[in-house]
């Protein structure tokens, strides 16, 4: 039953999402429009200054090369020899779909925790090496559902130790960037939000879920498995070649000079959490994959073979920040987050709790800004400054809206094809294969995110 109606879901859901740049012309677009109706007197020329000014701002220069910087060292990081000899060794495990689904969607979840551009080409690897061996031995396998489950790890990645918002509130919010009243907003350390008791709950929960799902969802066949798909390489390890001990010297001088930095850096934070933020998770990349890959050469070849996966990123992420710029230029932030807090108001007048009302607020909100924006910086870059005024005025904590927010961002990430696009060119596959069957995890998975709010 669930095989059908996933495939129901997939055609719908073909006919009705548009590419993922598109969508974010069609934002700004529709943010200048709705700009120029609310302004008591429309001025055409000082949203467009809006837009501009964020645009090109220098922090969204910044923000866009710090989120392009985590993809590209995260895959490069997977491409590593010993990385993909584990991937190959877990590959050999599963014997039928059941396994083979639920091994790949844990195993793609664990690592996006970690860093989620290396849990997206994890699963995309550990989903490709498995169909490559099922079909050499001739065992019946449904490999969009594996394919599928190689994408789960957008499903946690946000309450991860990459996670845009909750690393990007750790630097502090000057109000140059969000305004609380005109005053500047305190970093928020991390274990406020991603080693808070909800944050544990719901990643917890989700481990626990979604390779359920997929053992529930598994029907073995040999259905859409064209042999050139699974006869392709994975992506390359790169190396194999012999160089000099004084290129092996210089990497690792540069990584222990990069070990010393960041040992410093924990030192001088109360908690090593603290001083997780996003140059620390970039850096802690780059030395692992120097490190992993033995030689610079071999590093920065794999570096530069996972660039292209960042392109979607370094285009798209400026206009998100000019749709912030439109917002607060037209006046609409202001009424986003008095609506926002209205809206918490009236659940909690039917007798539900404010807190529990604000954080569903929230987590919808921000799954459906996601459809439009789909990248957790640029939906932060958007949904930000709402959550820090609507949080001001009911009186309720900032590092809980900052979580509900990231939640709905990767919730609905089970129906946005954009993060995607590298699992599907690893594994073959095609978008329709896979979002029958995440959006019925992302339909499931609700559960997981309503109850966490109640009870944590």
């Amino acid at each position: 039953m669930l095989a059908r109606f996933s495939a129901r879901l997939a055609d719908v859901a073909q006919r009705v999402v548009p590419d993922p740049f598109v969508i974010a012309l069609l934002l700004t677009g529709v943010a200048f429009a709705l700009g120029m109706a609310v302004m008591p007197e429309p001025d055409a020329m000082a949203l467009a200054s809006g837009w501009f000014d964020r645009f090109s701002a220098s922090g969204t220069l910044t923000f866009t090369t710090q989120m392009a910087l985590i993809l590209v060292a995260g895959a490069a990081l997977a491409q590593a020899p010993a990385v993909h000899a584990v991937l190959g060794r877990l590959a050999d495990m599963p014997r039928s779909t059941r396994s083979a689904a639920a091994l790949t969607a844990f195993v793609a979840m664990a690592a996006s925790l970690l860093n989620w551009g290396f849990g997206l080409i994890a699963g995309a690897v550990l989903a490709h090496q498995i169909g490559v061996r099922a079909k050499a031995s001739g065992r019946a396998i449904n490999y969009p559902l594996v394919g599928a489950a190689g994408y789960m790890g957008l499903l946690v990645w946000h309450g991860g130790l990459s996670g845009s918002a909750p690393l990007k509130v750790t630097e502090g919010l000057s109000s140059d960037w969000l305004l609380k009243n005109g005053e500047s907003v305190p970093g928020i350390a991390l274990d406020e939000t991603l080693f808070s008791p909800l944050n544990l709950g719901v990643s917890l929960g989700l481990l626990v879920l979604v390779p359920w799902l997929f053992m529930r969802m598994s029907r073995d066949g040999r259905e859409r498995v064209p042999q050139e798909i699974l006869d392709r390489e994975p992506p390359p390890s790169v190396g194999g070649e012999r160089f000099s001990a004084l290129s092996r010297l210089l990497g690792l001088l540069v990584v222990a000079l990069g070990v010393m930095a960041l040992v410093g850096r924990l030192l001088e934070s109360e908690a090593w959490w603290r001083a997780l933020s996003l140059d620390v998770v970039i850096l802690l990349l780059v030395l692992a994959g120097m490190l992993l890959f033995g030689t610079p050469l071999r590093y920065g070849r794999a570096f530069c073979s996972a660039v292209p996966e960042a392109g979607g990123i370094l285009l798209q992420f400026p206009f998100y920040f000019g749709i912030l710029g439109i917002l607060q230029a037209s006046g609409l932030v202001d009424m986003l987050a008095q609506n926002s807090a209205d809206m918490a108001r009236t659940l909690a007048s039917l007798g539900l709790p404010l807190q529990w009302s604000f954080d569903v607020t929230t987590f919808f909100s921000a799954g459906l800004v996601n459809l439009f924006v789909p990248s957790g910086g640029g939906q932060w870059a958007v949904q930000g400054s709402i959550l820090v005024q609507a949080t001001d005025e009911l009186g309720l904590p900032l590092p809980r809206a900052v979580m509900a927010l990231s939640y709905g961002d990767e919730w609905t990430n089970m129906l946005q094809p954009f993060w995607a696009l590298a699992l599907l060119g690893i594994t073959g596959l095609k978008a329709r294969d896979i979002l029958g069957y995440t959006m019925t995890v992302m339909l499931c998975s609700v559960v997981v995110y309503l109850g966490a709010f109640a009870l944590l």
